[in-house]
């Protein structure tokens, strides 16, 4: 069995050793903590710079030929779009949701879990922030893509909010379609983007 023993002096070196494992332990989680706020600023960048080109097209169409032009919008340009955005940023952005439009935006097991989340905080009229979660140096972003009035042209109740023209369009192009009969404020699905964060390390 070893036995360690320790003098007044070890003791005091002990002590310090202590002292500055603890400083380092409060710096590591200071730097997380910065990191973590660097990174959570980088994934809202990526996700409102991709939504502010895919709204402002969307308005144009909207404008230009009502919902069926939207809808237009969606099956043909949205995923380039989005593929463009992915470039410039270097990052993979993704729209998810637990009920897609189009197949290839099915959500998998830890997407669905985000979404239950930001639904019951919006539900309960609770504060959030987006979530940031990192692992083997890459940076994950989740955050919510939440309905207004003028989603519903698209992804309300049909015949109530959505056209007759515009259903059978969506039945067309969408055969799989899940994602009607929103109201306002709810969450339709969310953002996912990942992106290296090598950098902030």
């Amino acid at each position: 069995m070893a036995v360690l023993v320790l003098s007044c002096k070890d003791s005091s070196k002990v002590k310090d050793d202590n002292n500055v494992e603890s400083s380092n332990a409060i710096e590591t989680s200071k730097n997380a903590t910065i990191n973590d706020s660097i990174l959570l600023e980088k994934g809202k960048t990526y996700a409102q710079s991709t939504q502010k080109v895919l709204g402002k097209n969307l308005i144009v169409s909207l404008q230009k030929s009502g919902a069926v032009g939207a809808v237009e919008f969606c099956n043909e340009k949205a995923y380039p779009l989005t593929d463009s955005m992915a470039i410039v940023h270097n990052a993979k952005i993704r729209r998810v949701s637990d009920k897609p439009r189009n197949t290839n935006n099915q959500a998998n097991k830890e997407e669905l879990e985000y979404i239950e989340f930001f639904k019951s905080k919006i539900n309960n009229n609770e504060s959030y922030q987006p979530i940031v979660t990192n692992e083997n140096g890459k940076t994950k972003f989740y955050s919510p893509i939440v309905t207004n009035t003028m989603c519903l042209n698209c992804h309300g109740v049909p015949e109530t909010n959505i056209d007759s023209k515009v259903t059978l369009l969506l039945n067309d192009k969408y055969p799989y379609d899940q994602a009607i009969g929103y109201k306002e404020n709810e969450v339709r699905g969310i953002w996912s983007i990942t992106f290296n964060d090598e950098e902030y390390k």
